[in-house]
């Protein structure tokens, strides 16, 4: 099909060689790029029972068929990968201007196999490969890092991506950095580019994607500047970003707090987007092709911290140390965001631990002088993961095991040993399905469904009939990941965009059936991945925290019987059977 190369390269770290491989236009078909591509990928080229972080696990790079292209929101990529930190499927996407420097190596995906001897960084172009000696960068952090990748390869255009300490010393939940901020977050992907000792990949060329009808992408993208300009969401998200989820979530009680065991805390008005606009030197900032414009480059102001520059802090960072941490100072959140971004941590899972060790140090299991609101010690611990020291040697290899090594498995809130983000599923119903049955462990991004239950879409509480609308946002979503799409063009680009977008991109007429077909597809294969590396039915649950201790602010919870009908629910329209399993 035209929009993809119909290539992917593959590179051998052991014996540092490489040679691209030809993909047939009938597994475009089936998956469509991206996360479509990487998964299958991935599913053919890794063994089962794979070590994470041995020679046979790969890391994949990909772009779909928008990237290059004249399309909004589609300057993101996805790297694909087993997770060293749950031991399943791993899927991580970011934003920023990699996306482009990728697709113009002239590949759809770029796959990493085998662990080079010594450290080392990739060159990769639409020329060929280069490995460069990386000795002189490790244990340097991201920023540094990609500033003296980027002058020591010296190519115009080129962007790179990159790893810190915690990618170096395998925290199981590092992530891979561009653009200083920006992180493919979630799951560790960090973690396997530091098993394989790979700091850096540096990515530029000059190939450019074939699109069928150029003329539907420029219509279709001045139907989307007239449709954004009147559009709220897009009004909202370039003032205030994702910080505007505070106040939303504080008002209906979903903000996690004090490691899962309020819902509002009392310090929240501190936190808010409004707080930061009017305290901290505030400039929004977007990626290529996206008029959102959601990033917010932020200075602090005054304090300790003052001259301190982030992108940030997001909505997560927030609730996971002002909420979960119960710090109450935006310049401390920025703060500690800036080491977890230096050092290349995930900062969800990162603020989860600090408040599960706050929890064992109040109960007695650790000897570490923490408590709720001490951001000095929370930074310390985190510095202490990054470096795998003490205690942080422990939580580096995440949730699964801290609580198992410090018997505290009771009080331990993750999905398949991944956390959820902020929002609790205690009142929103539909996030207890979304976590439950995600391919990564519990994730709010495959559906982003608190969406609909926030927007008055579906009420919170309601069981029945919400299985059937998940799936049909799951099932959009995934086709967004194929492309790759940002998230927040979701209420602008609808079912009928993706037909359009893809006529213009490939010549294809899908229809919206066929769309879903392939979405379905994706789906089940990702399911299949981790049945074959041992997930079963019992495992898309919920912590039993939310179970059997309601919030005290709303008295809200989950009952089990309700997730296991909505899943039951989710397995009959995904045509699986009641264990879970594809037919």
């Amino acid at each position: 099909m035209k929009g993809f190369f119909n290539r992917v390269l593959r590179i051998n770290l052991s014996d540092q060689s490489w040679k691209p491989e030809e993909i047939d236009d009938q597994v475009y078909r089936t998956y469509l790029g991206a996360k479509g591509l990487g998964t299958y990928l991935l599913f053919v080229n890794n063994p089962a029972g794979t070590d994470p972080l041995g020679p046979e696990n790969h890391l994949i790079f990909a772009v779909g068929c928008s990237a290059d292209t004249k399309v909004h929101g589609s300057s993101r990529y996805g790297i694909f990968t087993k997770s060293p930190l749950t031991d399943i499927y791993s899927e991580s996407y970011s934003g920023g201007r990699v996306a482009e420097a990728i697709s113009r190596t002239g590949y759809d995906a770029i796959m990493l196999e085998g662990i080079s001897t010594r450290p080392v960084y990739l060159e990769i172009s639409d020329k060929g490969v280069r490995f460069h000696e990386a000795t002189h960068l490790w244990g340097k952090d991201t920023y540094t890092t990609e500033d003296q990748v980027l002058n020591e390869v010296g190519q115009k255009g080129a962007q790179a991506v990159v790893i810190g300490p915690a990618g170096e010393n395998l925290v199981r939940f590092s992530v891979v950095e561009n653009n200083y901020w920006r992180s493919a977050g979630r799951s560790g992907p960090g973690t396997v580019m530091g098993s394989k000792k790979v700091k850096a990949i540096v990515f530029y060329g000059n190939r450019k994607r074939d699109v069928a009808r150029p003329e539907i992408l420029e219509e279709h993208w001045e139907r989307m500047i007239e449709k954004g300009k009147d559009d709220q969401g897009v009004k909202i998200y370039r003032k205030l970003g994702t910080p505007m989820m505070v106040a939303i979530l504080n008002k209906v009680g979903s903000f996690p707090s004090r490691y899962w065991s309020e819902g509002n805390p009392k310090h929240w008005e501190k936190l808010t987007a409004d707080y930061l606009l009017e305290n901290f030197k505030v400039k929004a900032t977007a990626c290529p092709k996206c008029f959102m414009a959601c990033g917010k480059l932020t200075e602090v102001l005054k304090g300790r911290h003052k001259g301190l520059k982030i992108e940030g802090p997001e909505y997560e960072t927030i609730y996971s140390f002002g909420g979960l941490c119960m710090i109450d100072s935006l310049e401390e959140i920025a703060y500690l965001n800036d080491i977890c971004d230096r050092m290349g941590m995930d900062t969800i899972t990162a603020g989860n631990l600090c408040a599960f060790a706050i929890e064992a140090a109040l109960r007695g299991k650790i000897d570490f002088p923490i408590d709720y609101g001490d951001v000095d010690a929370v930074a310390k611990l985190l510095w202490m993961i990054a470096r795998k020291e003490g205690i942080g040697a422990v939580l580096a290899e995440g949730i699964r095991f801290a609580s198992h090594e410090w018997g505290l498995e009771d009080i331990a809130i993750h999905v398949k040993g991944m956390e959820p983000a902020g929002y609790d599923p205690r009142v929103l119903k539909g996030m207890g399905l979304a976590y439950a049955v995600s391919d990564r462990g519990a994730c709010h991004l495959r559906a982003t469904f608190y969406k609909p239950e926030l927007a008055g879409i579906i009420d919170p509480d309601k069981i029945e009939g919400k299985a059937e609308l998940f799936v049909k946002y799951e099932d959009r979503l995934t086709i967004f990941d194929t492309f790759v799409l940002c998230r927040f063009f979701r209420d602008l680009i609808l079912w009928e965009d993706i037909q359009v977008l893809l006529e213009g991109i490939t010549g294809e007429n899908f229809t919206i059936g066929e769309l879903g077909k392939v979405a379905a597809n994706i789906t089940d294969l990702t399911r299949k991945f981790n049945l074959r590396e041992g997930i079963t039915a019992e495992d898309d649950c919920l912590p039993e925290r939310f179970y059997k201790e309601r919030l005290p602010e709303s008295g809200k919870s989950i009952e089990k019987k309700d997730l296991e009908k909505m899943r039951g629910e989710y397995y009959r329209l995904r045509g699986w059977d009641a264990k879970g399993i594809p037919g």
